[in-house]
């Protein structure tokens, strides 16, 4: 199964056009979604092509299979316009013997992680940075933001497939890899 994970959408029609775009052309089989998706939030500017009702209606093609978990800038209200859940704090995928564990980063965050086996993998966005480091023997993860990258970073998703992470411009150009060993 191939999975498209992406963050900090923040109401961007432009980028989210184009996650979707990799997404189809990749064939992947789900959009895994971690939070802040249609609203810019107080402390970021507004991002290219503010449009959060069409990124909601992007978000809802059901060909996506999204789903995902609440942001820090995501409200209650944004559930009654998806179509997917994402008002759960985190959710977790087995992958073989490990647990991974999606958060956007606010409540669990790998400063802050839940409980976890070395070997395990937790993906979060929120710092709007691709990220790639163990802490504590577990594997932490982070696209970076597909609407508003910091720290110099590039507008960014991550898929995965068969154990392998890659981070990936908006063009779908491969700039990072990470495979987990058996």
């Amino acid at each position: 199964m191939k999975y498209i994970i992406a963050s900090d959408i923040h109401g961007s029609a432009h980028w989210c056009r184009k996650l979707v775009e990799n997404f189809k052309r990749e064939g992947a089989d789900r959009l895994l979604l971690l939070g802040d998706l249609l609203y810019h939030g107080p402390r970021n500017p507004l991002p290219q092509e503010y449009d959060p009702m069409a990124v909601a209606a992007m978000l809802n093609e059901p060909e996506l299979y999204s789903m995902g978990v609440r942001g820090n800038c995501d409200a209650e209200i944004d559930q009654v316009v998806l179509s997917f859940p994402m008002f759960c704090d985190y959710a977790l995928l087995a992958y073989g013997k490990r647990s991974i564990v999606l958060s956007h980063g606010h409540i669990f965050s790998p400063e802050s992680l839940p409980p976890m086996k070395k070997g395990d993998v937790f993906i979060s966005g929120h710092i709007h940075v691709p990220v790639c480091y163990e802490k504590d023997g577990v594997l932490c993860l982070n696209p970076g933001s597909v609407s508003i990258p910091k720290e110099d970073s590039v507008n960014s998703y991550l898929s995965f497939e068969d154990g392998l992470f890659q981070w990936k411009d908006m063009e779908g150009n491969v700039y990072k890899e990470y495979r987990l060993e058996d």
